[in-house]
């Protein structure tokens, strides 16, 4: 069995993506009424669905549970190998079990982890919402895949209830199909238990499709929408949250105090108390699980972990901090070199600018790849347009927080998500009208682009009997909205399940070499970790290697070597020599 899968090398998506948006672009100009009769008939049909509003947002949702179900044999429900992902699926475990967190085990030392505080408790160092989601399809229906499932599917339909409140309803459908072809099918936002990115873009959603709702009419429905949005938020993406919601407050309170239209104060106490009531309550709580496991109510995620074991701190204007002791190479290794070395890069000019753009690049493949970039063509003629003006200013407040922030994934701003689908559909109304030389050229590009994404869709679903290119882990997984190898993190699962089936209890020792890459991690484990079936360690010294032994002393102890190709299992070698075929 090979440690980690890599994909046989082949074109690229974004390649073919690039390639077939510069035959949409030469086509357009060249025969600009092509298919036209067609493409009227099928934007006639879609007309018609779009102005039953709420039944267009219910049919994005099922329409992205639906497909995702379909294309299982195809993309089966992923198989975790990235940091984060360990570290949100013991959230999960622990909140399946009816607790917050769990005591720190005894021999601690040898299940430390990354992204995983071992004290005050043992729990993931994220904000909570990504692993209650995960709880939840773990509880309901036996995996914890299908939390975020559902969740991902929710987000495709809250992005076209926004762009309902911002848009024509025909556009704001074309949004919410867009959002299933390129982030509720394929990217790491479904396809891995990490980031939470659906959960924030959902949040996001809610927000922004509240707000003129609730300015327009004051109905308590759309203050609930409004404040589970803020919430969802606050306990998935905090800074990127306020980012978001600063724009928001300020433009509610003009609104109250200045607004022409403003509503009777008697009015707006009863729609705004109990959608208060909601965001304080939940503050209330995230103070109390602050409190359980972090052990201070204004301790907040993240931080304890990263006063234990970081070195790079995440904004630019912080200072490196002290180097901790570090009980083992790899993490050492993770923090000091993949990490140290950004932060210092950023630090300096000549380093800072480059980076700046590479992290706008980052957030730019994922959100648009290459063909959604096309209709930005017109965006001087969005940032001059009134309907969206404001959605743009979020955009801008965005911009300014990300600089100052050392790391970039695609899902810290993914609660921009809705704002950044607004702004591209604008831009692509705007296209649409673009006829020079009295040519049709915009509609037909407009049409092409749409066509090209689902065309690409379906090109992804052939990837691996195409043999094209897709990255594997570690790479640039995150990028790109085609996600990556689905292969990744097979070795790992597939040893795990085989000393699953072993009668007894097993007790893994994983032996790293000295140029071990720190992002292949295989040291985790559930919440319970002395009642687990299989315990995963981290090899040390001779005489701590045997008080692990001697703790666990009812269980069959296994070395485990994964850089070795394939990644060998065999008995521990202080009980037997010979290796054995688990996991081959």
């Amino acid at each position: 069995m090979v440690l980690s899968s890599v994909p046989e090398q082949g074109p690229s998506l974004l390649l073919i993506e690039g390639c077939l948006t510069a035959i949409a672009f030469a086509v357009a100009f060249c025969w600009p009424r092509i298919g036209s009769p067609w493409f009227s008939r099928v934007e006639r049909a879609f007309g018609s669905l779009a102005q039953r509003k709420s039944l267009s947002v219910a049919v994005v949702g099922l329409a992205a549970l639906l497909l995702r179900l379909a294309i299982l044999p195809i993309c089966p429900i992923p198989q975790p190998f990235i940091h984060d992902e360990f570290s949100f699926l013991l959230a999960a475990d622990t909140y399946a079990s009816g607790r917050l967190t769990n005591p720190t085990p005894a021999m601690w030392v040898h299940f430390e982890s990354f992204h995983i505080t071992m004290k005050p408790t043992y729990m993931s160092m994220y904000f909570p919402a990504q692993g209650l989601v995960l709880a939840a399809g773990k509880v309901l229906t036996g995996h914890a895949w299908f939390g975020i499932l559902v969740v991902t599917a929710l987000m495709c339909s809250a992005i076209c209830w926004m762009l309902q409140a911002w848009l024509p309803p025909g556009w704001a459908l074309l949004g919410g199909i867009l959002a299933i072809l390129r982030l509720g099918l394929f990217s790491y936002w479904i396809n891995t238990y990490a980031g939470a990115g659906s959960i924030a873009a959902l949040g996001g959603a809610l927000v922004l499709g509240a707000l003129p709702r609730f300015m327009k009419g004051v109905r308590l429905r759309d203050g609930l929408l409004l404040a589970t949005g803020v919430i969802l938020l606050g306990t998935c993406r905090l800074y990127e949250g306020m980012l978001l919601c600063l724009p928001v407050a300020f433009v509610l309170a003009r609104w109250i105090f200045f607004g022409k239209n403003r509503p009777a104060a008697a009015v707006l106490l009863r729609r705004t108390a109990l959608p208060l009531t909601l965001i304080v309550a939940a503050g209330a709580w995230m103070a109390y699980y602050n409190y359980r496991v972090f052990g201070s109510p204004t301790t907040l995620p993240y931080t304890v972990n990263r006063a234990q074991y970081g070195i790079a701190p995440y904004f630019v204007w912080q200072s490196q901090l002290p180097e901790p002791v570090y009980r083992h190479k790899a993490m050492r290794d993770f923090y000091y070199h993949d990490q140290l070395n950004l932060f210092e890069e950023i630090h300096r000019l000549s380093g800072f600018v480059p980076q700046t753009f590479l992290k706008a690049a980052i957030g730019t493949l994922f959100y648009a790849g290459i063909a959604l970039l096309v209709p930005l063509i017109m965006l001087r003629r969005v940032l001059l347009d009134r309907r969206i003006r404001f959605l743009v200013l979020c955009v801008l407040v965005l911009m300014a927080g990300q600089l100052v922030e050392i790391f970039l994934f695609p899902h810290y701003v993914a609660p921009f998500t809705a704002a950044f689908y607004a702004i591209g559909l604008q831009s692509m109304r705007h296209l649409r009208l673009w006829t020079p030389g009295n040519q049709p050229v915009g509609m037909t590009l407009t049409r092409l682009i749409v066509s090209l994404c689902v065309v690409l869709a379906g090109v992804r679903l052939g990837a691996e009997p195409l043999h094209l290119g897709l990255p594997g882990w570690p790479g640039p997984w995150a990028s790109h909205w085609y996600g990556s190898d689905r292969r990744s993190g097979t070795a790992r699962a597939q040893i795990e399940s085989r000393l699953e089936q072993i009668p007894g209890r097993q007790l893994v020792i994983v032996r790293y070499p000295l140029d071990h890459n720190p992002l292949d991690e295989w040291v985790y484990n559930a919440a319970d970790i002395d009642n687990s079936k299989v315990v995963w360690a981290r090899e040390m010294d001779d005489a701590q290697n045997l008080e692990l032994i001697r703790y666990y002393k009812d269980r069959t102890v296994w070395l485990v070597q994964p850089d070795l190709k394939p990644a060998d299992v065999s008995l521990y070698p202080s009980l037997a020599q010979q290796p054995i075929a688990v996991g081959r």
